[in-house]
This record gives C-alpha cells, sequence and structure tokens, in this order.
C-alpha cells in the first residue's frame, strides 16, 4: 500500500484519488482552500482519504501529484519523494518558455528544477480524467483512465507514458498502471518527454487510447521542430 498526495481536488485529482483507493491505496488530499472545504469528497472518497493542508499532504504521501503547473510546491516536503506530473505545455495556459521552444529544454526538465530534491515523473499526461466527447454508449460517460482500463494480457489493453531522470520512480509509475489497468512505455529520461507532448503522432489517441505496440510506434514517429 502506498500513500498518494493529491496536491489539487478538482476533477483531475478527485478522480485520480477514487481510482487509486480503489486498487488498495491511501489518499491525502488538499487543496488552496484548506482542508474543511474538502469533507463532503473525503466522505465520499471512504475510509482510506483524509483531508489536509498541502504541505500536510506532501509530507504524509509517498508519491505526490500536484496538478497545478502554476502552484507554489512545498519543496522540502517533496524532497526525496516521487513526484507525478501529468501537465504538458500549454502556451495559452503556462506562457512561452523560451528554452522549451526552441527544444533546449523539455516542460518537464525545468519542472524537476523547480523541485531539485524530488524525483520527477511525466505520468497520466495523456489520459482523461473526464468523460469521453462525444458519448456513443453509457460507459463513454465515465473518466477515461476508468473507461480505457483492462485486465493485463487483455488485446486490446491501452498504454501509458511514464518519463523520469530516476529508474526507481519509473518502476513504480509502471506497478501503478498496471494496477490501475493499463501497460507501460518508458520513454526516459526527461529530455525525450516532448514525445507525448500535444500534437505529437501519439497524442491523436488520447480519447480512446492506443496499445503498447502502438504507443512505441508513435512515440518514435515524434519529429522535433525546430525552434
Amino acid at each position: 500500500m502506498t500513500t498518494i498526495g493529491i496536491l489539487g481536488a478538482g476533477q483531475v485529482g478527485s478522480t485520480l484519488a477514487r481510482a487509486v483507493i480503489e486498487v488498495g491505496h491511501d489518499v491525502v488530499i488538499a487543496n488552496s482552500r484548506g482542508p474543511a472545504t474538502l469533507k463532503d469528497l473525503v466522505e465520499r472518497l471512504g475510509p482510506h482519504a483524509r483531508a489536509a493542508s498541502v504541505a500536510e499532504a506532501a509530507a504524509a504521501a509517498d508519491v505526490a501529484f500536484p496538478y497545478a503547473p502554476e502552484d507554489r510546491l512545498p519543496v522540502d516536503e517533496l524532497a526525496g519523494k516521487v513526484v507525478i506530473d501529468n501537465n504538458n505545455y500549454m502556451v495559452w495556459r503556462d506562457g512561452h518558455f523560451p528554452e522549451v521552444d526552441s527544444g533546449a529544454r523539455t516542460i518537464h526538465e525545468l519542472r524537476q528544477e523547480q523541485l531539485p530534491g524530488a524525483k520527477l515523473v511525466k505520468a497520466f499526461s495523456h489520459v482523461q480524467f473526464h468523460a469521453r466527447h462525444e458519448i456513443r454508449v453509457p460507459a463513454d460517460r465515465l473518466p477515461g483512465i476508468i473507461r480505457l482500463a483492462r485486465r493485463a494480457g487483455a488485446p486490446d489493453r491501452k498504454a501509458l507514458v511514464v518519463s523520469s531522470d530516476h529508474p526507481e520512480a519509473v518502476r513504480l509509475i509502471t506497478g501503478l498502471y498496471d494496477e490501475l489497468g493499463f501497460d507501460a512505455v518508458d520513454n526516459s529520461p526527461l529530455s525525450e518527454s516532448w514525445r507525448s507532448a500535444p500534437g505529437t503522432p501519439m497524442w491523436r489517441h488520447i480519447v480512446d487510447g492506443q496499445t503498447r505496440d502502438e504507443l512505441i510506434r508513435n512515440l518514435q514517429l515524434a519529429r522535433r521542430l525546430p525552434g
């Protein structure tokens, strides 16, 4: 059992909390407004969830999941922890980072530098945490991370990318993916994480997923545009 700190309790954070609790993990969840505002959510999630401040959640967690890229994170409390970064570089939201635009660095390398003591891993960055658009069948109303999950060995099992400069973080996320019903494709180190960015060949399949072989092939097809 792993304790996962969810730093951000919106749709993404609450959906991930639900998913990891269902496979046997504990969750400490936090938001910017304080633990008292999370009472209803924690009650819905059940006895394996509790609310805390952001710093308390980071300190209590084995693995941390900070959602909002603009948030100031508790650097000391996250030291030594695996930190899941599922955000992608969105100029309309993040503004321009010249190093990223030029291809000199990836956004995830920059985020690792913001958390020098943590083991940052890009994960869960191309699976949806909301219902499918458009709805075709009732199951499409489920978040993608739940709708696309399959047992190990299923011929239509989907795969998700993991990228990190820390092999132990890759191993941890690979195991978590498996528990949640997905294969893993290691696209390390973080300098290669651009291959799974918006606009790349693999990105066209984020709604309904892709198998491990398909994902590997699409990552290899990615071409970096000159900055």
